[in-house]
């Protein structure tokens, strides 16, 4: 599947509007219709994308928004980040600090609101379980993951205000003076 396939899947997906659990569960409608070599490519790219938004600062920027986030909820806030679809996630990876522009975000530093999506990286293993009333190949091709040495306390609310400043002035209280 190449990459223009996988985010018209999304933005198909998208278009009936809802919250990020109906997209992911239109996602694997449109995507178990399709031939299952087709599920296997667009399960394989999910995996290229997630390894590219694997970063230290998109990992900041969803600690920040979403007051914490473990292994498993940045996995979750990058599904999310699916559901916003091509040029939202493409933005956060090159600046993870522009997420700080989104309507949702800036909602979210007054509500509180999290954003994850673990549904959408079950995607392409749900269409494949309904395509074929089988498991999704076990992918043999690795996919190499960032070496994500450069991590930062994202408790260090300077460090914060310095890597995501837009993000640092939504989300962490000003410096006491």
């Amino acid at each position: 599947m190449r990459t223009d396939d996988f985010w018209q899947l999304i933005d198909r997906a998208r278009a009936g509007g809802g919250e990020p659990d109906a997209i992911a569960t239109r996602a694997v409608a449109l995507l178990a219709a399709r031939d299952p070599e087709e599920i296997v490519g667009y399960a394989r790219h999910q995996q290229r994308v997630l390894a590219a938004s694997y970063r230290v600062d998109l990992w900041g920027a969803a600690y920040l928004i979403n007051g914490g986030a473990s292994d498993d909820g940045f996995e979750y806030f990058r599904g999310w980040l699916m559901t916003q679809g091509r040029e939202i996630f493409a933005g956060a990876v090159a600046d993870p600090d522009s997420l700080a522009e989104l309507p949702q975000v800036r909602a979210a530093s007054l509500s509180g609101e999290e954003f994850e999506c673990e549904d959408m990286l079950a995607v392409p293993w749900d269409a494949y379980r309904k395509a074929t009333a089988t498991d999704l190949p076990a992918d043999r091709q690795a996919v190499p993951v960032p070496d994500l040495n450069d991590f930062w306390d994202f408790d260090d609310e300077d460090e914060a205000r310095r890597r995501l400043p837009r993000l640092a002035a939504l989300f962490v209280e000003p410096p006491q003076e």
